[in-house]
């Protein structure tokens, strides 16, 4: 965690809201590597990994000025993002696979196969919060999938609750979804910490709920952002679970 992380009443955190994509699970880049092979491109997983990382601070302008997460557009911008960065392709071209692979990997269903895939160290994490107390929630833009896809990841047990945009009809940065997930086990918003990878929803959403915020950065490209930062869920566990065991 970066030193601006101190600025959070950390010690006095007792509930703590969690995005699911990019926070708890990723893409399968293996399938999405297997996709693009299928469309002539070879490509490795941990290359998009990379490279969707660093996309997450382009994309949450999008967001910034109003695009939905869940949306075509801006998931077909994202996509974009990704594959400038992984692959050298002329404009023309990468907007020729991009419109190829977005409808081979996102259709109906296909959410809970494409993001499938546990972040290392997150089970462990999740284990440790709850049984000294924490409540957990998952508070995320998604489809109606996200509770059945943490669910077939093994991550659902760890959790108290499970918030859906699209169940519950507001999606982040609309500060109405914190309401709804704060009001699950009436959680104080000054004793709740949300952690997310999207500034423009997480951050800005939270923050209009009255909540803390912390944004993951596990490769440093957020550079300068107004907020705490932490690398991953598991590094701000340990940091969590230290505090409490110090007072």
């Amino acid at each position: 965690m970066d030193a601006r992380a101190n600025q959070l009443p950390l010690a006095e955190i007792d509930t703590l809201f969690l995005d699911a994509g990019g926070t708890l699970i990723t893409m399968d880049f293996g399938l999405v590597a297997r996709e693009l092979a299928a469309l002539g491109h070879a490509c490795r997983a941990d290359a998009l990994a990379r490279a969707e990382a660093a996309a997450r601070p382009l994309i949450s302008r999008a967001v910034a000025s109003g695009g939905s997460t869940e949306g075509r557009d801006v998931f077909s911008a994202y996509v974009d993002l990704v594959l400038r960065r992984a692959l050298s392709l002329a404009d023309d071209a990468r907007s020729a696979l991009v419109s190829a692979l977005v409808p081979r990997i996102r259709f109906p269903g296909r959410s809970l196969e494409l993001w499938s895939a546990v972040i290392p160290g997150v089970p462990a994490a999740l284990a440790r919060l709850r049984a000294a107390g924490y409540r957990l929630v998952v508070v995320s833009n998604a489809d109606g999938t996200v509770e059945e896809g943490l669910t077939r990841a093994g991550l659902r047990p760890y959790l108290h609750a499970v918030v859906d945009s699209h169940v519950v009809g507001f999606e982040k940065p609309d500060p109405r979804i914190f309401d709804h997930a704060l009001s699950l086990f009436g959680s104080d918003p000054t004793r709740t910490l949300h952690v997310g990878d999207m500034y423009a929803a997480d951050v800005v959403g939270a923050r209009a709920a009255g909540l803390h915020a912390l944004l993951l950065d596990p490769h440093g490209d957020w550079g300068e952002v107004d907020c705490p930062l932490t690398a991953s869920v598991p590094s701000l566990a340990s940091r969590l679970l230290e505090l409490r065991e110090a007072r």
